[in-house]
């Protein structure tokens, strides 16, 4: 499908779906002309009770739908005596909301295009750090305190790596003395930032120290390490998906201005010494 990235094809799209839109939200027998006419077909019925059966999960009766018609008649009306008396200009709410809905005739398109995989692993490979799990670690440890001495140290180094029982040493805490592999972030909200970092860097099965934490010092024992990498395509397909829809979105949009400023003359005064 590498058409889709013609910008060519995406003016196409973009031209369309502005054509459609207008059609779709312009009455049948209505023009841009004809200003005083203002005209409810059996389609726009039809909206009004899909809308409102959406929010209260059951269709309008009668008089519901009539005070929907209503009440659209009556906006339309106050919109069109609005434009007339020009208050629809130099409104920055108003302006924000046209443009907005200009954006989202791009994002509808960007939503229906269906790319392949191979644009997918494109978009994947250029940025894999989004995707990527998080560096997870399982270890057990052994608290000494705030300020062990260093024959308090090798003792308890050596009681743990001939295999003794890790709860006969250490000081009192309410620190977990286990955990199984686990998101690195998760690590440090218990023990404190930067503790997962030196957990990284040692070898499984050791029983390592002084390792220092929010609280003090450990005696530390890796049992596991889950290096961070970046899922496969088939793993992950949803999320890159929506990723490269947004990303295209957001070049459609670029592309669209781009031609539709074209078409008009900016003039805009020198400002180079407009702060000096």
């Amino acid at each position: 499908m590498r058409f889709l990235k013609e910008p060519l094809f995406h003016f196409f799209l973009i031209g369309a779906a502005i054509f459609i839109w207008f059609h779709i939200v312009a009455p049948n027998d209505q023009t841009v002309e004809n200003l005083e006419t203002i005209t409810f077909d059996q389609d726009d019925i039809a909206l009004l009770s899909t809308q409102f059966e959406a929010r209260w999960k059951r269709p309008p009766d009668n008089a519901e739908l009539q005070a929907l018609v209503n009440a659209s008649i009556r906006e339309e009306v106050l919109v069109r005596e609005a434009r007339k008396l020009g208050l629809d200009r130099g409104d920055s709410v108003i302006r924000s909301r046209l443009s907005q809905k200009m954006d989202f005739l791009t994002e509808a398109i960007a939503t229906s295009l269906v790319p392949e995989d191979e644009d997918l692993e494109a978009f994947l490979e250029e940025s894999p750090e989004r995707y990527a799990t998080p560096d997870k670690v399982a270890f057990n440890q052994v608290f000494l305190g705030e300020r062990p001495s260093d024959a308090e140290l090798e003792a308890a180094l050596v009681a743990l790596d001939e295999g003794q029982d890790m709860s006969a040493y250490g000081a009192s805490t309410l620190l977990p003395t286990s955990m199984p592999l686990t998101v690195t972030r998760v690590v440090d909200s218990v023990f404190g930032g930067g503790f997962s970092d030196a957990l990284l860097e040692l070898e499984a099965g050791q029983w390592v120290g002084p390792i220092r934490s929010g609280y003090g010092v450990h005696l530390v024992q890796v049992t596991a390490i889950e290096p961070s990498q970046t899922p496969a395509l088939s793993d992950i397909h949803d999320a890159v998906l929506r990723d490269w829809r947004r990303a295209m979105s957001e070049d459609l949009a670029q592309a669209q201005y781009e031609a539709l400023a074209g078409t008009y003359k900016i003039v805009v005064p020198d400002l180079s010494g407009a702060t000096e």
